[in-house]
């Protein structure tokens, strides 16, 4: 049996979600974490822009409620006073039907865009790195991708170019027009930034981006074009 427990953009404002995020080399600690709180033995941590979730299985035949009171109270004590209640779970057939949604791109912030199956992925293997996929995880989670690559092949849910970036950009247009010859501010040199830079620039605009770290700023204004700018400025 699987449980579920996490925040994403349905269930929490972004400064809380920001306080959860958790960086990537930062998740084999949390997931040994998880697994030494005892009555969680396998665990996977999915963390995107949007969304921090924990699948976990039981050990042996421990009640899934505990199961979740444990991942919940992990979750909250990273992200502070007031997180416990912005986050959800889910049991048995329900977190499995969850799982098989979040892989499909049916719960995510733009449906259908597809860098949520590559972050499944890349979270599966951090995991099984980690040793703490066992069989239930496994079997769920290699069911689940299939279910993704299923859903983009056999429907038409990712026709034409569909992610929040994309979206932000055509928002952009549908105010300005033309955006040649405007002047675009990104803050941020992430996934979705670097997404949103290289949309920008083929549509004309001039380029600034800001970063907390100067050198990715400047590593990403390098590749696109832009012009890099310090995070005080």
């Amino acid at each position: 049996m699987l449980v579920v427990v996490g925040m994403s953009h349905r269930t929490a404002p972004l400064e809380v979600r920001e306080r959860l995020a958790i960086p990537r080399e930062a998740l084999p600690q949390l997931l040994q974490t998880l697994v030494s709180a005892g009555p969680v033995a396998e665990a996977l941590v999915l963390s995107t822009c949007n969304r921090v979730e924990v699948y976990a299985a039981p050990r042996g035949d421990v009640d899934l409620d505990q199961v979740a009171a444990a991942v919940a109270h992990v979750l909250a004590g990273i992200a502070g006073e007031g997180a416990a209640a912005h986050l959800k779970q889910n049991h048995g057939a329900p977190a499995v039907r969850h799982l098989f949604r979040v892989a499909a791109s049916l719960d995510s912030l733009v449906v259908g865009e597809p860098q949520i199956l590559g972050q499944l992925k890349e979270s599966i293997e951090i995991a099984r790195e980690g040793r703490t996929l066992g069989h239930v995880l496994e079997k769920a989670v290699r069911r689940a991708v299939r279910v993704g690559k299923r859903v983009r092949s056999e429907t038409a849910i990712g026709e034409g170019q569909v992610s929040v970036s994309s979206v932000a950009v055509e928002r952009a247009r549908l105010i300005f027009g033309e955006l040649t010859g405007h002047q675009a501010l990104l803050v941020g040199a992430g996934e979705m930034a670097e997404a949103a830079a290289r949309l920008l620039v083929r549509e004309g605009a001039r380029l600034l981006v800001v970063n907390r770290s100067m050198h990715r700023a400047e590593a990403l204004a390098g590749d696109v074009g832009g012009v890099p700018r310090a995070w005080s400025s």
